[in-house]
């Protein structure tokens, strides 16, 4: 399915010309990319918003139009409005159908409910949610299965037991060292045990911060016995993100 972004050239720029623009309800953004110099353009707020109500459109090509001109592009940056979370700039990128991309792409992981372990009560503990990936465009996949349905307790699956899509490579399997970087994805644990290594994760970070307060207190104990000539040696001493 082509997705179809509207937008207008911008030749107004910096921080209050965007501040006016999102009163007008349109979107500063940029596109940039295949050997072409950036554009300063705007999209409108209701159209761009409701695009990506759509999960797809962050994992699909765009067909950005500009006076009547169509390219493809993807999202490659977004920014919100911290507290409003509406859209405040969007980063796009040209691409050339006939090169291959590298972006990341979604993991979904599937057969949850057909896991008998899972049914009998042990855990489902994801460690990556999505992976980089190498693609031409047209292979670029929204998201890549990752079937759990018959893992039992104990049991994990890596990067290299991940079934891609046809035309699509795993970044950090390109390395020389693949064992070094072939990285466990997703395990099937018993919950005591999942209890266990958080609290032996709160137990670590407690005895740290006990370190760090014995240090501070040692540190304030030698500072309260300064001599003269340390106190004149000290006084001498003291003699809208975004791209727009």
């Amino acid at each position: 399915m082509n997705m179809k972004i509207n937008a207008l050239m911008r030749e107004d720029q910096g921080k209050g010309a965007s501040r006016r623009l999102r009163r007008e309800e349109k979107v500063p953004a940029i596109v940039y990319g295949s050997g072409k110099d950036p554009s300063a353009i705007t999209l409108n707020i209701h159209e761009i918003t409701h695009l990506l109500e759509n999960d797809e459109a962050f994992t699909s090509v765009l067909d950005l139009e500009i006076d009547k001109k169509t390219e493809p592009v993807i999202i490659k940056d977004l920014q919100r409005h911290p507290a409003k979370n509406c859209i405040t700039h969007v980063d796009l990128l040209r691409i050339d159908m006939k090169q291959t991309i590298i972006t990341n792409i979604p993991l979904i992981f599937i057969g949850e409910e057909e896991n008998e372990a899972i049914r009998l009560g042990a855990i489902l503990n994801q460690f990556i949610n999505s992976v980089e990936v190498s693609c031409l465009p047209a292979d670029m996949p929204n998201g890549i299965d990752v079937d759990i349905s018959g893992l039992a307790i104990d049991e994990h699956i890596s990067l290299t037991g991940i079934s891609m899509p046809e035309g699509v490579t795993l970044i950090a399997l390109t390395h020389g060292d693949i064992e070094t970087h072939d990285q466990s994805v997703v395990a099937v644990q018993e919950p005591k045990l999942m209890a266990e290594e958080v609290e032996e994760e709160i137990v670590d970070a407690e005895g740290e911060e006990g370190e760090e307060g014995e240090e501070g207190a040692e540190g304030e104990e030698g500072g309260g016995n300064k001599t003269d000539d340390d106190k004149a040696g000290g006084d001498k001493a003291g003699g809208d993100s975004g791209s727009n």
